[in-house]
């Protein structure tokens, strides 16, 4: 089966791409409704897989990237940042074993940018990076009944948030999320077969709720409209476990540190809601009084909101976020209203 064949059959059951959207069945409100009330098969063509491999590749890995490479075994992701000198993120990967090496998820929309740079860095080292998109296919299955599924198609369940469990060729990872959240990953043949065998009595979402679900996480994503637009901390990725400050130089380790070690942080990710008419596109500027007319932040990801309106995540100054008044896209725009994060902020920043 090729990736094509998978779009196709994914096409076949309803599903369809739009470019505000992304792939989805049918209405992505109602999608996130189910998302949020019952269990759900997500399909994820808008995530792509790139592939690292090679004797050299953990080496390569380690000086790139913003966490210990090191530290990843056939049982565990994790999260990591790929920036720029300057410490802006560039992307940001769930980073995993495959066989010898390596598979790097992030966005489709930045796949191709992001494997050309790495590709630029490779020089003479014995390491080899490709998108492993039309080998490779992942959905993913939430909800109160998630394990049950993956029981039923004789795969593990992992327990733990950012655990991986394999069966042959098939590896599933368990995700952060307000319900149980696990990401299945397999080749493309038999990702179909799996899709199909779990069938309409459980209902299909696309991207807008697999996203929605990261945002109720706190969980951040670099897109097409925010590459460059925050340093790991801004977005809370140490936090998140994304961030290793002992494992030595990447390009924007210097600023990474220093924000930390002399904490100059000045910005930092929230989660709010909005009565907004249309979606807040990733990247959208945030205001407060405090910045008059200028922009105090900007969104990191938006979805509808079950209820009406649109979950967000945001990064906004600091200063900003303890007044308390947070405008989307002008000065008098919708007011933002805060809603906790599931974890905390460090003690020195609390709101």
């Amino acid at each position: 089966m090729s990736e094509t064949s998978w779009t196709e059959l994914l096409r076949a059951e309803g599903a369809r791409r739009t470019a505000d959207v992304g792939w989805h069945f049918d209405d992505p409100a109602a999608e996130i409704g189910r998302a949020a009330h019952g269990t759900v098969r997500a399909a994820l063509p808008d995530l792509s897989l790139l592939r690292a491999g090679g004797g050299d590749v953990q080496t390569f890995l380690q000086g790139q990237l913003s966490n210990d490479i090191r530290d990843i075994d056939t049982a565990r992701s994790q999260l990591s940042a790929y920036c720029t000198a300057q410490g802006r993120m560039l992307a940001l990967f769930r980073v995993l074993r495959h066989g010898d090496g390596y598979l790097l998820q992030l966005p489709a929309g930045l796949a191709d940018t992001t494997l050309k740079r790495l590709k630029m860095f490779v020089l003479r080292a014995k390491v080899t990076i490709d998108n492993a998109d039309a080998e490779l296919g992942q959905f993913g299955l939430a909800g109160p009944q998630a394990a049950d599924l993956l029981a039923g198609l004789g795969l593990p369940a992992p327990e733990t948030d950012n655990a991986v469990a394999h069966a042959a060729e098939v590896a599933v990872l368990r995700l952060p999320a307000p319900v149980p959240r696990f990401l299945v990953i397999a080749p493309l043949v038999e990702t179909a077969e799996l899709w199909r065998r779990l069938g309409p009595a459980t209902p299909a979402v696309g991207w807008p709720a697999w996203a929605w679900l990261d945002i109720r996480a706190g969980l951040p994503s670099v897109q097409p409209g925010t590459v460059e637009a925050f340093v790991p901390q801004m977005a809370n990725v140490e936090l998140l476990g994304g961030v290793n400050f002992k494992k030595g130089c990447y390009p924007g380790q210097e600023i990474v540190a220093r924000m930390h070690y002399l904490g100059r942080l000045k910005q930092r990710m929230v989660r709010a809601t909005v009565p907004a008419a249309e979606r807040p596109t990733p990247g959208t500027a945030v205001y407060a009084p405090d910045f008059t007319n200028q922009s105090a932040g900007s969104v990191v990801d938006a979805q509808p909101a079950p209820d009406g309106g649109y979950d967000l995540l945001l990064v906004a100054q600091l200063s900003s976020i303890a007044g308390g008044e947070l405008h989307l896209g002008s000065p008098d725009g919708a007011r933002l209203t805060l809603v906790d994060l599931p974890y905390s902020l460090p003690a020195q920043e609390k709101l």
